[in-house]
């Protein structure tokens, strides 16, 4: 990316960084989870993976209010790029297979996590991928703590979006709209 991209390829590739990149490495680390293993780190992996995915959410909110979007030939072309460089990366970085993990495993959760930010984009599917680890699964619910059992790690969403685009919004100078193209 450079300066000259448009504002809709920006927002795409930082989907792309947020949503795909790393989601290998939070994966692995989850697998320390599943595992009861080193609950500092897994509890901050947490809190990082969830970070990551609202930034993620918010570049596909932006990019659905869009008025000039990008062809579909270009959102799979940078979203190929992040999921060529996030499996090079994980795929150097696990070079042993770890039990119910191994490269090619972790190659078909990448593409499958790809799939979903391209949905989420509002384009279709690039790879098919299935998501071969289960356990993952529930990490991709939006989680709910039970109080009880362990510290509150969930974010809160407050409304943000709720009502802002409204002409009341609009006329206290609060609201929010994206009708010039940056």
């Amino acid at each position: 990316m450079n300066k000259d991209n448009c504002f809709a390829e920006r927002i795409v590739a930082f989907a792309a960084v947020e949503g795909v990149l790393f989601s290998g490495s939070f994966c692995t680390i989850y697998w320390l989870k599943k595992r009861g293993l080193m609950p500092g780190l897994t509890f901050s992996n947490e809190l990082i993976s969830r970070d990551e995915g609202l930034h993620a959410e918010f570049a596909c909110l932006i990019y659905s209010m869009l008025q000039n979007k990008l062809p579909e030939d270009v959102v799979h072309d940078i979203i190929r790029g992040a999921v060529d460089a996030e499996r090079k990366f994980i795929c150097e970085a696990l070079p042993c297979d770890l039990i119910g993990v191994n490269s090619e495993l972790m190659t078909k959760y990448i593409e499958f996590v790809a799939d979903r930010l391209l949905c989420a984009l509002g384009h279709s599917k690039l790879f098919g991928s299935k998501n071969p680890f289960d356990w993952m699964e529930l990490i991709s619910l939006q989680g709910k703590t039970n109080f009880f059992e362990k510290r509150v790690g969930e974010y809160q969403k407050a409304g943000v979006m709720a009502g802002n685009g409204s002409a009341e919004a609009q006329e206290q100078g609060r609201g929010f709209s994206l009708d010039v193209d940056f």
